[in-house]
């Protein structure tokens, strides 16, 4: 089946979107509570950093420090290896930023009129109007700053996404059932190149991350891409001892997936 991504003004109801597909398609739903244990089972630092930096903006230096950057690339593999299962639906996050060029993904962002957000977080929260529009401003300003330090993208801006619904122009029901036959017609598009391109980007996360995560192999600037044919393994190293542990490490985890070494030696 198809992937649906999720991205939210806080308040708009998407929930009750993501709830009614899962229930009528069988989607597995990957939100805030799958991916913090999974994250929990890998190490306690990870556990707590995840819950100090997730969802809120991280400040100057935290986009630069090794805890944010190993958080977000563990954040995308996990996210990933998810999409890869088909039937899920991934909340949030920059998840539509990772689905972009998948033909089976469908990414979508659900809006709606700031008063109708505060009367449903006044009901949700058990909080005053005044408290409601607070925690909206915050929630969707932090957000926003997670998702462009992780990215470098504006998560509002309507090109990066499928859709985007407006609570003001179509009802719950509307929007639940274009989602759904949108999903259901996207499932034709899983083609083996599609799957293939998919795994070549999990693969390409998981080195990332592993690579990031170990103190032994971290260097301040990695990256891990994924053309159509190739991952290719960019950086800058101290030393030649360095060079090797990375590369190793990265040709064990690609498998049979072809990997391009673009390393550099610091001047």
């Amino acid at each position: 089946m198809a992937i649906l991504t999720t991205s939210r003004e806080f308040g708009s109801g998407n929930m009750e979107i993501a709830r009614a597909i899962i229930a009528s398609l069988n989607y597995t739903f990957v939100d805030k509570e799958v991916l913090f244990k999974e994250i929990g089972a890998i190490g306690g630092k990870w556990e707590i950093w995840a819950k100090e930096l997730d969802d809120s903006c991280p400040s100057f230096w935290e986009k630069y420090d090794r805890s944010f950057k190993g958080f977000g690339a563990l954040l995308q593999s996990i996210q990933l290896r998810y999409a890869l299962q088909d039937n899920v639906v991934l909340r949030g996050r920059g998840a539509n930023f990772l689905m972009e060029g998948i033909p089976h993904a469908y990414r979508i962002r659900v809006v709606g009129l700031l008063e109708d957000r505060i009367e449903r977080i006044t009901m949700r929260e058990s909080v005053d109007q005044e408290t409601a529009r607070w925690l909206i401003e915050k929630s969707d300003r932090e957000r926003a700053g997670f998702v462009h330090a992780l990215y470098g993208k504006d998560v509002s801006d309507p090109q990066f996404y499928d859709a985007v619904f407006d609570k003001r122009r179509q009802s719950l029901d509307e929007i639940i059932e274009t989602v759904k036959q949108t999903l259901l017609a996207r499932d034709k598009l899983k083609t083996d190149s599609a799957q293939r391109l998919l795994s070549m980007r999990a693969v390409s996360a998981k080195i990332k991350a592993r690579l990031i995560m170990d103190p032994l192999l971290y260097v301040p600037i990695l990256d891990v891409e994924c053309t159509q044919t190739e991952l290719v393994l960019r950086g800058i190293v101290r030393n030649s001892a360095q060079y090797t542990g990375i590369v190793e490490a990265a040709r064990e985890l690609a498998g049979d997936l072809p990997l391009k070494v673009e390393l550099r030696y610091r001047a």
